[in-house]
């Protein structure tokens, strides 16, 4: 499956369940939810997943944590919070560029419409 096969399927579960629930729950409610949906979709899907990161020749086994990678090649970066800051964009950008993947979504379920709450973010993805 591809990325963009899989960011449909991100973006369609992002909105159903942003439907269900409506907005404002904790990160973690949407994150157990959406692990939950995509894994219907018989995607591979691990939650909080330790990255390791090298600097200066040094590698530190836990750079950073992805809240959702789905099939070792999409991340999800989920927020709750009235708005979106353009450091949440770049954080997942700085994601892709360390972990080599291509695609990845900043779904910030505090928005009245989730639609209003979905960030796509490349990394040398070619559509």
């Amino acid at each position: 499956m591809t990325e963009n096969e899989i960011g449909t399927i991100v973006v369609d579960s992002a909105i159903a369940i942003h439907r269900d629930l409506g907005p404002g729950l904790l990160e973690t409610v949407y994150e157990v939810v959406l692990a939950h949906e995509l894994k219907r979709h018989a995607l591979t899907v691990v939650r909080q997943l330790p990255i390791p990161i090298e600097y200066k020749g040094i590698r530190f086994d836990e750079g950073f944590r992805a809240d959702v990678l789905i099939n070792d090649k999409v991340i999800v970066e989920l927020k709750s919070i009235d708005r979106v800051t353009g450091a949440h964009k770049k954080q997942v950008h700085t994601y892709l560029r360390l972990t080599g993947c291509k695609l990845g979504y900043l779904l910030n379920f505090g928005e009245a419409m989730m639609i209003d709450g979905i960030t796509r973010c490349v990394n040398g993805l070619v559509d």
